[in-house]
């Protein structure tokens, strides 16, 4: 059995589109407040961009975990 954890952030950018960034194998557990924080971070170095231009305020964000089990075939 294998659980992977996904963090995804939502930004909002300079031309009004939304940007979502994902981190994958995220730590468990992590909280809203340590989010928040490497979300100001994300906007404030300004290291990332797309077409919608630069990052300029965080949307959203939320924790995905997905459970997997291998199946032996008989």
């Amino acid at each position: 059995m294998a659980v992977q954890r996904t963090l995804e952030m939502d930004f909002n950018t300079a031309l009004g589109k939304t940007h979502r960034m994902r981190v994958y194998d995220a730590k468990d557990p992590i909280t809203a407040a340590e989010i928040s924080t490497a979300m100001d971070n994300v906007i404030s170095k300004n290291i990332f961009s797309g077409s919608g231009g630069e990052l300029t305020a965080k949307l959203a964000a939320r924790v995905i975990v997905k459970d997997s089990s291998d199946i032996t075939l008989v």
